[in-house]
C-alpha cells in the first residue's frame, strides 16, 4: 500500500523509530511530501529489488470527424520502464565509556545519530536530482529529464544573468515570463520548486518585486515562500566523501557552448526543477511490507566496549509522466 513518512509513522511501535522518522520529516521537505510504492519483493534469490513500471511519454489525441469519415489514428506512447531499490546509509561507532559519560551538553548516542539521519538525508536529495544509475545510485532529475519536453533553457548561451541585485532588476521580468512558460509545459500545478539555496534567494527576489512572493507554513508550523503559491525547496549541501567538502545539490557549474573551435564558457550556472508528487508522476518505491527507514542503536546491555549503530533506507524514485516534472536550466548566480 503506497504510504507517506508521516503514515509510516504511525504504524511503529518503537518511540525511536517514530523520532527518527520525524527527522527525516523535519529535515527534507521532498521526504516528508513524497508517496513511498512499497510494493517491491526480492526477485529470484534475494538478490535484487527492482521495480517496473510504464511511463506515459505522449498522451491519446482527440479530433473531430465527418460524416462518413473516420477519425484519424492517434497513439499514446509508453515506454517500459525499471529501477533498482538501493540500500543506503550510514553506522558509527561508540566506546561505552563516551556514551555512559554525560557532561550536561552532548549524548554521543543521540549526536551521532542525528548527523547519519542529516547524511543520509542529504544522500537521497543528492541522488534523486545528480543520481545515475550506472554508478552506484538510481536516476535523478537531472538524468530523467534530459530531452523530455520539459527541459527548458537548455542552451548555456542562452542563461539568465541573475548574479547582482542590478541584473535582476533588469531580468526580473523576463525570469517570471520563462518560469510562467516552464510551468504551463506540466501537467499541473506542481507540488514543489526545487533549487539550491543561492538559486532560490535570486527567484525570491525576482517574485517579491512583481509582487507573487507567498508564503505558508509547512507541517510543522514553520514558515516558507513560495512563487504563486508554489512553495520552495532548497536541497542544501551534500557532503562529498571523496573530496571531504560540502557541495551545493543543485550544483552551481560552468558549462559551454558554440562550435568546437570557439568554445564560450559561463560560469555560476544553475537550474531550477519542478515536480507533481503522487504515483501517477513523480514518488518513491520501498520494499514491500518492510520499513522505509530503519534504525539500530548501540547495545551496551552486553560485552564489549565498542558498540555499532546506524540509519539506513532502501528506496528509489520514479516518474511515471515527463510532464509531471521539468528542469529550467542555466540561471547565472554567480
Amino acid at each position: 500500500m503506497p504510504i507517506t513518512l508521516a503514515q509510516a509513522k504511525v504504524g511503529m511501535a518503537n518511540h525511536v523509530d517514530q523520532q527518527v522518522i520525524d527527522q527525516f520529516r523535519r529535515g527534507s521537505m521532498l521526504l516528508n511530501a513524497l508517496t513511498f510504492d512499497n510494493s517491491v519483493s526480492p526477485g529470484t534469490g534475494g538478490s535484487t529489488l527492482t521495480y517496473g513500471y510504464t511511463q506515459l511519454k505522449t498522451p491519446a489525441g482527440a479530433d473531430f470527424r465527418d460524416i462518413n469519415a473516420d477519425y484519424t489514428e492517434t497513439v499514446a506512447d509508453r515506454e517500459t520502464k525499471s529501477v533498482d531499490l538501493k540500500i543506503f546509509g550510514g553506522t558509527f561507532k561508540i566506546d561505552r565509556v563516551l556514551a555512559n559519560t554525560a557532561n550536561g551538553q552532548i549524548n554521543e548516542v543521540q549526536f551521532q545519530l542525528e548527523e547519519h539521519i542529516k547524511a543520509t538525508t542529504n544522500l537521497f536529495h543528492y541522488t534523486a536530482i545528480n543520481g545515475d544509475k550506472g554508478t552506484k545510485g538510481f536516476d535523478g532529475l537531472d538524468t530523467l529529464l534530459v530531452g523530455t519536453s520539459t527541459e527548458l533553457n537548455a542552451d548555456a548561451s542562452k542563461a539568465i544573468d541573475l548574479s547582482t541585485s542590478a541584473a535582476i532588476d533588469t531580468n526580473y521580468k523576463t525570469v517570471l515570463d520563462m518560469l510562467d512558460e516552464f510551468l504551463s509545459e506540466l501537467d499541473g500545478v506542481p507540488t514543489m520548486l526545487i533549487g539550491n539555496a543561492a538559486l532560490l534567494t535570486k527567484i525570491r527576489s525576482c517574485a517579491r518585486r512583481a509582487g507573487y512572493l507567498t508564503h505558508a507554513e509547512d507541517a510543522f508550523g514553520r514558515q516558507m515562500s513560495g512563487y504563486n503559491g508554489i512553495p520552495f525547496m532548497d536541497m542544501q549541501y551534500y557532503y562529498d566523501t571523496a573530496e571531504k567538502k560540502e557541495k551545493p545539490v543543485v550544483p552551481i557549474t560552468s558549462r559551454e557552448y558554440g562550435a568546437s573551435s570557439s568554445k564560450t564558457t559561463v560560469t555560476g550556472l544553475t537550474d531550477l526543477y519542478a515536480v507533481r508528487l503522487g504515483l501517477d508522476g513523480f514518488h518513491a518505491v520501498s520494499p514491500m511490507g518492510g520499513k522505509v527507514i530503519s534504525t539500530t542503536l548501540p547495545d551496551f546491555s552486553t560485552a564489549g566496549a565498542v558498540k555499532a549503530g546506524d540509519v539506513e533506507m532502501v528506496a528509489a524514485t520514479v516518474l511515471k509522466k515527463s510532464r509531471a516534472a521539468g528542469v529550467l536550466r542555466n540561471f547565472k548566480v554567480k
